[in-house]
């Protein structure tokens, strides 16, 4: 594992302990001597995972969509930054140079990078790890959610279970060093398919 792709809010949140947490992990990527790829935001969550990272001697990668933010937003002081044509661009080129993802905090467009990078493990399209920095319970009605739907059989466990979790950055990190990619099928009950 060379690098780690962070997905996580533009605002700072309610709570202190989520830039805490962001920066806490950028110091810890930094330590293990693993590159950032995040979204190259100067702000929130964002921007305090990437400063985090640089004021450890890490290297950060942004990668920003053209046109997406006003021109104050964008990180100026990163190691690299890829400028894309879209949002699809920039997710794909995310998930290119990534080796691993792990989601903090975050709004519809953290929850969403979560939800697509998980589908593309279950897909076989990767076979990376897939964690999430739980930070003060954020999402712990996600993950009952998520267990509901294995309840209600639209996930099976197995693919639940890849989404690694973890309240600390070094645990959570140890986890996605240790990841294996499980070998399950997509869930299809060809019984009640109609032919």
């Amino acid at each position: 594992m060379k690098s780690v792709c962070v997905y996580c809010g533009s605002a700072a949140g309610a709570s202190e302990e989520f830039i805490v947490a962001a920066r806490d992990l950028g110091k810890e990527l930094a330590q293990r001597g693993l590159r950032l790829v995040y979204g190259g935001a100067s702000i929130g969550l964002m921007g305090a995972v990437a400063d985090s990272v640089m004021a450890a001697g890490g290297s950060v990668t942004g990668v920003l969509p053209r046109n997406l933010f006003r021109t104050e937003v964008p990180h100026e002081g990163l190691t690299e930054m890829i400028h894309v044509d879209s949002m699809h661009e920039r997710k794909a080129k995310m998930a290119d140079l990534a080796d691993a993802f792990i989601a903090l905090p975050g709004g519809l467009g953290t929850i969403e990078e979560l939800f697509e990078i998980l589908t593309w493990s279950q897909l076989k399209i990767h076979q990376k790890p897939c964690a999430v920095l739980n930070v003060s319970g954020y999402y712990d009605q996600l993950i009952g959610f998520l267990d509901h739907c294995v309840e209600q059989k639209f996930i099976r466990p197995a693919h639940r279970e890849m989404m690694i979790l973890d309240k600390d950055p070094a645990k959570l990190l140890d986890q996605c060093e240790s990841y294996q990619a499980l070998d399950v099928q997509k869930w299809i009950d060809l019984d009640k398919v109609a032919p």
